[in-house]
């Protein structure tokens, strides 16, 4: 059986890994390959050959790292399909929603190659009597990312880009559930240029997560993933001194309002709620009708999710591919479950789902809730698959209180033709990042991505300017260049210094 290896200053090793998990393919349910599991030797190994490319990589100019980076955007692009039907073997998602991905994780590096005007610093002349003052900023040092399955190639992309272009040098660990993207992007960066040691990769379970935030050579940690694992991550890598960005999990709401297109927006919402079968921590996963929108809503949502084509990612007629695990589509299932014993009116029914030709895949079907309520386990939790709760609203006001009420603050939307409605909304909603008749308000990569409340641990969001921030740190320097030639000198004086 094939085995995915790490990659570690330039060159492929299983290190000293005895232990080996699975990887499959979601649509068959086959197992397909078995990644090695990194021990602690494993990891100190890619640290220290990051540690060794720093100062070498710090020094590199910034034309030189512009251009690794635009010769990496131009291999992406070149090996994208590759790329996105090895996500689709491994993930599960369909071919055409995997080179979404890649796409927009391939923003990150396009805003990276433009690191020359992003690390400008500041100038300010005769700040007092012949004294300049001037700041700039340094990267940090050894840095490492920890990413979740949902989206092999762009969360990486959306940290490693940013970290390398301002003279980090990175270590990353992917899921172990679909690791092989991981790889090919380290191929790609040793072809684009970069010097080996600058970009590692180590697969691994707990064991490799805990022996990264406990590091004494790693200085920052970036972390996407659950909730609870956010908030460990957090709390663990900060006790060891590190500079944290740990972003964590959703329930994200989309408030329709009666003055809404109704049509309009149940095609966008089932798009958001299903596509990547629910695995996005920016799917749309509780919809808020408010007043007369709510019959009409459902009827709609009812007929599009029936519609919805489930079946292998590599189909091109597939609209919704299968979840990632076994353990994935029986907690699902449990949810779902749940939720009928609760007493939600389960409208469509994904469960038991049998596509032809691929019976042993790990398939859901699109389930819908209507008359939700928010105590109920379909609500409070992330479910993170196929599945969309429709809670009910008598007014607007109510509306914001419910999503304002919840612990997460990822991302939310509202539809409306209400310009009135939208401005107020976007100012008085506590979350992160709004959409205003748009589903998925995924920022561009040049604007950063990161929610609010239980959504975010730590005070600095990913990629964009405040990715430039977290992976650097700032000088300012006063400086004074007395003229040689002057034989006089002042007295200095003990009083605290002030301009003059």
């Amino acid at each position: 059986m094939r085995t995915i290896p790490h990659w570690i200053a330039g060159s492929e090793t299983t290190g000293a890994a005895t232990r080996f998990g699975p990887v499959y393919n979601p649509a068959t349910g086959a197992q397909q390959a078995q990644v090695a599991l990194a021990t602690p030797a494993d990891v100190d190994a890619a640290v220290q050959a990051a540690a060794k490319a720093f100062d070498g990589w710090r020094d590199a100019s910034l034309t030189r790292r512009a251009r690794v980076m635009f010769a990496m955007r131009d291999l992406i692009e070149r090996h994208l399909d590759e790329l996105s039907e090895m996500i689709a073997d491994e993930h599960g998602k369909v071919v055409s929603d995997a080179k979404g991905e890649v796409t927009r994780g391939m923003e990150v590096v396009e805003y990276a190659c433009g690191i020359p005007t992003l690390l400008k610093g500041e100038y300010s002349e005769q700040v007092s009597t012949d004294v300049d003052a001037y700041s700039f900023r340094q990267p940090l040092g050894v840095v490492a990312g920890i990413t979740p399955f949902n989206f092999p190639a762009m969360v990486p992309m959306w940290m490693h880009p940013i970290a390398i272009a301002t003279g980090n040098t990175f270590v990353l660990k992917p899921s172990e559930r679909d690791p092989s993207a991981s790889n090919l992007i380290a191929r790609l960066y040793a072809e684009a240029g970069l010097p080996a040691g600058v970009f590692n990769v180590i697969h691994g379970d707990k064991v490799a997560v805990d022996t990264i935030l406990d590091h004494p050579d790693i200085a920052a940690v970036s972390f996407v993933g659950s909730t609870p694992i956010a908030r460990y991550v957090h709390q663990r890598a900060c006790e060891a001194g590190k500079r944290v960005q740990a972003l964590g999990g959703a329930k994200n709401h989309a408030v329709v309002l009666p003055d809404a297109n109704i049509e309009f927006a149940a095609n966008h919402i089932t798009a958001a709620g299903y596509g990547s079968a629910g695995e996005r921590c920016m799917a749309i996963s509780a919809v808020v009708a408010v007043g007369d929108a709510g019959d009409a809503l459902v009827a709609n949502l009812k007929r599009k999710a029936s519609e919805i084509t489930v079946g292998p990612g590599r189909d091109a007629t597939s609209e919704m591919g299968p979840v990632v695990t076994p353990e994935a589509r029986d907690r699902i299932v449990g949810y779902v479950d749940r939720g009928e014993q609760a007493g939600a009116t389960l409208v469509v029914d994904g469960r038991g789902l049998v596509v032809d030709n691929h019976e042993d895949g790990f398939f859901v079907g699109p389930c819908l809730f209507d008359h939700v309520t928010t105590d109920m386990d379909i609500y409070t939790d992330e479910i993170f698959g196929p599945v969309l709760v429709i809670l009910r609203a008598d007014s607007y006001a109510e509306a914001i209180d419910l999503v304002n009420a919840n612990p997460y603050g990822n991302g939310t939307a509202i539809f409306t033709s209400s310009g009135q409605a939208a401005k107020h909304f976007q100012r008085h909603v506590q979350v992160g990042m709004i959409g205003i008749n748009v589903p998925i308000p995924v920022p561009m990569a040049f604007y950063s991505f990161g929610g609010w409340k239980d959504s975010l641990f730590g005070d600095t969001h990913v990629h964009g300017p405040e990715g430039i921030r977290f992976y650097t740190r700032a000088k300012a320097i006063t400086s004074r260049w007395p003229d040689a030639g002057h034989h006089e000198h002042q007295n200095a004086t003990l009083q605290f210094p002030t301009a003059t």
